[in-house]
C-alpha cells in the first residue's frame, strides 16, 4: 500500500522500512542528496560513465527548466535517483531521460542490490509515459519494458605505460589487419603533409569552432537532425569544454584532442570526462583528408596517450558498427523501450508501440518508418520546445524517411 505523507511524498507501507518518493529540482538537492548520489555512483561499477555524475544533471538543470529528479528515500536515506525531463508543451505526462539526445547513457542511479519497482517509481513521479534509449540496466530492472538491446563500445586499459600495448596484444586478427591499414595511412599522411602533430587537451577556441562547423556540416550532409541547432546543446558543450584545464583533477569537464597533418587540422575529438573515463562525444574530421582515416589516427594516438592523460577507460558509446567493432574490447549492452503508465501520454505510447510492432511484422523498409519517425520526433522534441521548430524538423524527417 502506498499513501501520501505530510510532506507530499509517497510512503511505501509494504516495505519493512519506511520509504518515500520525492521529486526535486536540481537546485534543491540537499548536501545529503548529493553525497548519497556520489556514493552510489562510486559503489556501483555499472555507473562508471561520466553521464551519471550529479554535476552533469546539475549543469543541464541550469539550461533546461523542465528537469526533475525523482528520489526514493529509505529511512530518510536516498537510495535511488532518476533525473528526467518533462515538458509542459504537448501531451501532458511525457517524460524523457535527462539531457536527451545529448546524453549517451542514462538510467537509475542505484546500487545493484537495491530492490524497487521502476513502474511504481515513475508513476509516483507523476509520469504518464517514459521513453528511453541507451539505458544502462545491468540489474535487469527494465527488462520487462525493453524492446531492443544494443552493444556499446568501451575499452578498459590496464594501468601503467604498458596498458595500451597490452590492450592491443589482446585484440583479435581482425583488429591486427585493421591496424596494418591504419599504419599505411599514417605513412601516406606523413608523405603528403609532413609529420603528424597531436594536441591533447587542446584549448584553442578556433579548433573548437571548427569542430562545431564540421559536425553541423555532417548533419546537413547526412540529413540527420542537427542537435547543435539549439542554444542549450551548444551551451552545454561549451560550458564543459571551458571547464577544461591542465590542472583539472576532479569534477566533470570536456577534454578536446586534435590531430594535425603538418599544418592542416585533420580531426578533433571532444569528450566528456571525469579524469578517469573519456567518453568520445563530438568527433569530426576534415573531409579533404578523409581517405587517410584521420579519426582512426586520432583514436589510436589517444589510446597511446591514455596513461599520461590519466584515462582508464575510453568509451565510444552505443553501437559496434563500422570501425567500432575493432575497439569493443569490453562490450556491454544498452536498452531501449518505453513504459506506458497512465493518462493521455500512456495511451499514445501504447499506440506507438502497436504501430511499431505492426511495422516490424510487415518487414521491409516501410516497416521501419514508424519507429524511425518516433525516435526522430523524440530527439527533436528534446531539443526544440517551439511548435514551429518541431514541425519544420519533422517535415524534414518525413522526407528523409520517404
Amino acid at each position: 500500500m502506498v499513501i501520501k505523507n505530510n510532506q507530499g511524498g509517497r510512503v511505501d507501507l509494504s516495505s519493512k522500512s519506511l520509504r518515500r518518493l520525492e521529486v526535486k529540482s536540481p537546485d534543491s538537492l540537499s548536501a545529503n542528496d548529493i553525497q548519497a548520489w556520489s556514493r552510489i555512483k562510486a559503489e556501483n561499477p555499472a555507473l562508471y560513465s561520466p553521464y551519471f555524475h550529479v554535476e552533469y544533471t546539475q549543469l543541464i538543470g541550469t539550461l533546461c527548466p523542465d528537469l526533475h529528479i525523482g528520489i526514493l528515500y529509505e529511512n530518510e536515506i536516498p537510495i535511488v535517483f532518476l533525473p528526467f525531463q518533462q515538458s509542459k508543451s504537448g501531451i501532458r505526462g511525457f517524460a524523457r531521460p535527462v539531457g536527451m539526445p545529448m546524453t549517451d547513457y542514462h538510467g537509475f542511479i542505484a546500487n545493484a542490490e537495491t530492490q524497487f519497482d521502476p513502474f511504481e517509481f515513475l508513476e509516483q513521479c507523476g509520469i504518464g509515459a517514459f521513453h528511453y534509449s541507451n539505458l544502462l540496466d545491468a540489474s535487469g530492472r527494465m527488462a520487462a519494458y525493453t524492446q531492443t538491446m544494443a552493444d556499446a563500445t568501451m575499452m578498459a586499459l590496464q594501468a601503467g605505460p604498458d596498458g595500451p600495448s597490452a590492450w592491443r596484444e589482446a585484440r583479435d586478427s581482425s583488429y591486427r589487419r585493421h591496424l596494418k591499414s591504419h599504419r599505411r595511412r599514417v605513412r601516406k599522411s606523413e608523405e603528403n603533409y609532413g609529420p603528424r602533430r597531436f594536441v591533447f587537451k587542446c584549448q584553442d577556441s578556433a579548433v573548437y569552432d571548427q569542430l562545431m562547423d564540421w559536425k553541423r556540416e555532417k548533419f546537413a550532409e547526412t540529413g540527420k537532425y542537427d542537435v547543435l541547432s539549439v542554444d542549450w546543446t551548444r551551451k552545454l558543450l561549451k560550458t564543459l569544454w571551458e571547464n577544461q584545464s591542465e590542472e583539472q583533477t576532479s569534477g566533470l569537464w570536456c577534454d578536446m584532442h586534435a590531430l594535425y597533418f603538418g599544418d592542416t587540422l585533420a580531426a578533433v575529438d571532444l569528450g566528456l570526462t571525469d579524469g578517469l573515463v573519456f567518453h568520445s562525444w563530438i568527433v569530426a574530421y576534415n573531409n579533404e583528408v578523409q581517405n587517410l582515416g584521420p579519426g582512426i589516427q586520432l583514436l589510436e594516438a589517444l589510446i597511446d596517450a591514455s596513461p599520461e592523460l590519466g584515462y582508464e577507460r575510453l568509451d565510444l558509446g552505443a553501437g559496434t558498427e563500422g570501425y567500432k567493432r575493432h575497439y569493443a574490447s569490453d562490450p556491454f549492452q544498452t536498452s531501449s523501450g518505453f513504459l506506458a503508465l497512465r493518462g493521455p501520454a500512456g495511451t499514445v505510447s501504447k499506440i506507438y508501440g502497436a504501430t511499431e510492432t505492426f511495422g516490424e511484422r510487415k518487414g521491409g523498409s516501410l516497416g521501419k518508418i514508424p519507429g524511425k519517425l518516433r525516435r526522430r520526433y523524440s530527439q527533436i522534441a528534446a531539443c526544440d520546445e517551439s511548435f514551429s521548430g518541431r514541425a519544420k524538423a519533422m517535415i524534414s524527417a518525413i522526407k528523409a524517411s520517404a
